[in-house]
């Protein structure tokens, strides 16, 4: 399967951190370690649509999130980043037209038997096909490479165990924008309310003004003679 162009050596499909079914080849030791790191991967993705590519040595592992379900490969990073979502693009229509609603009771493999044939023929096509490419291009909506996130998994490693994604990075700076936006209309109002007390003050002060000049005038009951 691998040839000048690279080619995809593992596949799977999940149900958040569930694996449904997967296929992969102990051809070299990345392809050995894919399931392992695709696992971690895959217990750290959130449940909202996304593409993501993570890096790690000279492979790199796409993710592809649709309604909740998961669909992964790693490939040689030489073969780019556009082959291997056309690949996850087409597991993915074939695998929910297939399974459909019954994918959200589904056990853990519950489609690997069957599925497993799909993902491995799949994947000698697309890494052997010069036409696989072209093909999918009109029959996919594929996202620009450069739409696609790239992060390294040796920087969101934490101690070898942690993968935090972009998209975690993202919420954190919209929440901390949120908190911002509130701090700031909170600000907003507290000068507004202090504006406010400055001026009964100072309306105070002109109304105890007057008065001590009448009442120096006039007496402390304001009562002026003709």
């Amino acid at each position: 399967m691998a040839g000048e162009k690279g080619s995809v050596l593992f596949s799977l499909v999940s149900r958040g951190a569930v694996v449904l079914a997967e296929q992969g080849s102990d051809k070299t030791e990345a392809a050995r370690a894919a399931p392992r790191v695709a696992r971690r991967i895959i217990e750290k993705l959130s449940a909202s649509n996304n593409r993501v590519t993570y890096s790690q040595d000279s492979h790199l592992y796409h993710i592809l999130c649709e309604n909740g379900i998961i669909y992964l490969c790693m490939a040689d990073e030489s073969f780019g980043r556009r082959v291997p979502f056309a690949f996850l693009e087409d597991i993915k229509q074939r695998f929910s037209s297939q399974y459909g609603a019954t994918v959200s009771t589904a056990l853990a493999y519950a489609y690997n038997t069957e599925f497993s044939r799909v993902l491995r023929q799949q994947m000698e096509y697309f890494s052997s096909n010069p036409n696989a490419d072209s093909i999918n291009k009109v029959k996919s909506e594929i996202a620009e490479v450069k739409n696609v996130m790239v992060e390294n998994i040796e920087k969101v490693l934490d101690r070898g165990e942690k993968i935090e994604l972009l998209m975690d990075k993202t919420d954190r700076l919209q929440g901390e924008a949120s908190r911002f936006r509130g701090q700031a209309r909170k600000l907003k109002n507290q000068m507004w309310w202090n504006k406010i007390r400055n001026m009964m003050l100072l309306a105070l002060i002109i109304f105890l003004v007057i008065y001590f000049i009448l009442a120096l005038a006039c007496g402390p009951k304001l009562k002026c003679s003709g």
